[in-house]
């Protein structure tokens, strides 16, 4: 949410800013899955957040940017289950500390389009490769705690976000092979 007035809603006593976010879940036990969306600009794996908004409950905003950011409805959960805080980074260069109260969502359904399909890319993952995907270590513990699941000690290369093109690339090298072996035969 860019709306001005979105962003006085999530400003908080002593300048700090606040955001709601969605934590989109399916399945349980072996086949629980979290969904990650990269964020706008740096490509970074997120889960949708944004800032409050003034006729909306909190849990109802942050539901509200599952549908903006990835296209999701579900059923989410009144109360938070955590919160982490990031450094958002300003169009002015400089970096504000956000804190993000997090509400589970049980998706329910996808849709075909949404607003910002096509800016962001989603990945439904397990929740180690949720938790290991994500910078936040406050957000990292929180999808674990969600999940029940530790981590290892020792954290692995993080599961990449892809860029547009490599997503391009990928689909293109589908169809090439798919075609390559029908030419073949």
């Amino acid at each position: 949410m860019t709306d001005t007035g979105a962003k006085q809603e999530g400003r908080k006593s002593g300048g700090k800013r606040r955001q709601v976010a969605a934590l989109p879940w399916r399945g349980e036990g072996e086949t629980l899955r979290i969904l990650l969306v990269s964020s706008r600009e740096t490509r970074r794996w997120v889960i949708p957040k944004g800032w409050p908004m003034k006729d909306k409950t909190d849990f109802a905003a942050a539901a509200q940017e599952a549908y903006e950011e990835a296209g999701l409805d579900g059923v989410i959960s009144e109360r938070p289950i955590g919160e982490y805080e990031y450094l958002k980074k300003l169009k002015s260069g400089a970096a504000r500390l956000v804190k993000v109260d997090v509400f589970p969502m049980q998706v329910t359904g996808e849709h075909a389009t949404w607003p910002e399909k096509g800016q962001r890319t989603l990945d439904w993952m397990t929740p180690v490769e949720a938790a290991l995907a994500v910078q936040e270590p406050d957000l990292r513990d929180l999808i674990a705690r969600f999940a029940g699941i530790e981590l290892p000690e020792e954290r692995p290369a993080p599961h990449p976000a892809p860029t547009p093109v490599r997503v391009a690339f990928q689909r293109l090298r589908r169809r090439v092979t798919a075609l390559w072996g029908r030419y073949r035969r």
